[in-house]
């Protein structure tokens, strides 16, 4: 079984990852519209909406998601998203 990471509004086809992976561990420029900076969660670089049935943001990602995106509750750290479900993400801006 794997979930499907879809982007839509972009040229980039869906990618079926394993269950339990990190995001940050298989999207690449090449791949997928988000970009990587740190993968600690620190920096908002890889800033997205993401719709589907993922866990909770940890108490540090919901620290920076408070600053770079307050009013969205879909708004993750791509780098901090265990894949656990089909999602669509697309990319926002950290600034």
């Amino acid at each position: 079984m794997s979930c499907e990471v879809s982007f839509p509004g972009t040229h980039h086809r869906a990618l079926a990852l394993a269950p339990g992976s990190n995001l940050s561990e298989h999207l690449t420029v090449e791949n997928s519209p988000v970009l990587f900076g740190c993968r600690t969660g620190i920096c908002a670089t890889c800033l997205s909406e993401i719709e589907g049935a993922i866990p909770p943001p940890d108490e540090e990602e919901r620290e920076i998601l408070e600053i770079f995106a307050p009013d969205n509750p879909r708004a993750r750290l791509a780098c901090q998203v265990k894949l656990t479900a089909d999602l669509r993400v697309r990319v926002l801006s950290a600034g």
